[in-house]
């Protein structure tokens, strides 16, 4: 049974391949969770892991001291047991931390090779016997994305005053969902992308339906009626980061970041802005001030724009409009070549776009994780120079090792940067 580390809240993040996990672990991850082949709900989205890469991915976790979670919760018929074998068994090979599971079968599968099983959102908990239920086979529950801080509060409550405890023998632990993508369904249980497009949600290939602009027509007339530009299906992403020092008051364990289908630099920059507001939860700095310098950090990668969610007791009616609401964008401009160590001088060959003194590189890969840098000087082929074409060769100095073949882009602002 793994024994946290410190009583702060876990930061749990998302790791769609390589360069995502590397991204999580270098800037502050406690665990992270991933898809192995199919059986997750990210099947489509994000690219996954196979099986041969799961034995790496636990190594490169434990090597860090971050925990591994498999993610093992679609829906499950007949002719996916097996599978769900296949991967119980690689996760038990591989030593994975926890399997995340909603169907009761890979529950009982789990349980019977001694993996520790955390409840999946799929499964729908909003009340305490639901969960005493679930104690049997469970240590760490995420509740149902549409309760209340209230409610949850109620339900941690209970948990220490019924002392309820898992196989462990420890406290029931209380994940939630802090931030990414909300989905207009009860906890994401959608039928209309297998309606429109026979890919079921359910199975991870949801085609985001409710993503798009809709007419409504009156059949009578015929007339047809733009809903005024609100995508009445489409929430913002959630954001928890202001009220962060209120879920940890609700006695929350585990605070999940949503994103395996997103990039490595958006995970890179969620989770470090999170540890940051974490670890101030606890050294007593967390403020106002510094809550605003968060929020525009995570306004600068991939969002639809943020709202609290249904933790704060709000209705529903926090539309978006389709596409990203970043307040900046990555433009590919090249690859590495080399990296001097004694030099600290890295080589990139440019395919593309300029890129010029003063502008801001983010540079990606599956060791290399995921590096922002702002240019203050430049070589361009050998020589000292303020500006790089396609075909130059770009030398710059930066700390951080690159590899061959890391992307070299350059980021820009959007209409949405203020």
């Amino acid at each position: 049974m793994f024994m946290r580390k410190s009583e702060k809240i876990e930061l749990m993040a998302p790791a769609g391949g390589f360069e995502a996990l590397q991204a999580a672990i270098n800037n502050g991850a406690d665990s992270v969770y991933f898809g192995v082949e199919q059986l997750n709900m990210r099947a489509v989205s994000s690219i996954n892991f196979t099986l041969e890469d799961l034995p790496e991915v636990v190594k490169q976790c434990e090597t860090n001291g971050v925990r591994s979670y498999l993610t093992l919760n679609t829906v499950i018929y007949d002719h996916d047991l097996l599978m769900a074998k296949k991967l119980i068994q690689a996760a038990k090979n591989a030593h994975v931390s926890a399997v995340i599971v909603a169907d009761q079968a890979v529950m009982f599968m789990a349980r019977e090779a001694g993996l520790e099983v955390h409840i999946s959102t799929q499964i729908n908990i909003t009340n305490v016997e639901t969960l005493k239920f679930y104690a049997q086979f469970a240590d760490t529950m995420v509740l149902s994305r549409e309760l209340s801080l209230r409610q949850v509060k109620h339900i941690t409550t209970e948990i220490e005053k019924q002392q309820i405890k898992g196989p462990s023998g420890k406290l029931i632990e209380i994940e939630i969902f802090g931030h990414g993508a909300l989905c207009m369904a009860i906890s994401g249980k959608c039928h209309m992308s297998l309606h429109t497009y026979n890919s079921s949600a359910n199975r991870g290939a949801c085609k985001q339906n409710c993503r798009k602009p809709y007419l409504v027509i009156d059949k009578e007339s015929g007339i047809e009626l733009e809903i005024d530009n609100e995508y009445i299906m489409s929430p913002k992403d959630l954001m928890v980061l202001n009220f962060l020092d209120e879920i940890k008051d609700c006695g929350v364990k585990v605070l999940k970041i949503e994103g395996r289908g997103r990039a490595p630099e958006y995970v890179a920059t969620t989770v470090k802005t999170y540890r940051e507001a974490i670890d101030a939860l606890y050294d007593k700095s967390f403020t106002k001030e510094r809550i605003d310098i968060w929020i525009d950090r995570l306004s600068t990668v991939y969002n639809r724009g943020f709202w609290s969610g249904y933790y704060l007791g709000q209705k529903l009616g926090e539309w978006t409009t389709p596409g990203s609401h970043a307040t900046q964008k990555k433009i590919y401009i090249g690859k590495g070549q080399h990296y001097y160590p004694k030099a600290k001088v890295a080589e990139f060959k440019i395919e593309a776009f300029d890129i010029s003194v003063g502008e801001k590189l983010l540079i990606t890969g599956p060791t290399t994780g995921v590096i922002e840098y702002e240019i203050k000087e430049m070589y361009v082929n050998d020589q000292p120079g303020t500006k790089a074409r396609k075909g130059d060769i770009l030398s710059i100095k930066i700390k951080d090792k690159i590899r061959p073949a890391d992307k070299l882009y350059k980021l820009v602002k959007t209409e949405y940067a203020k």
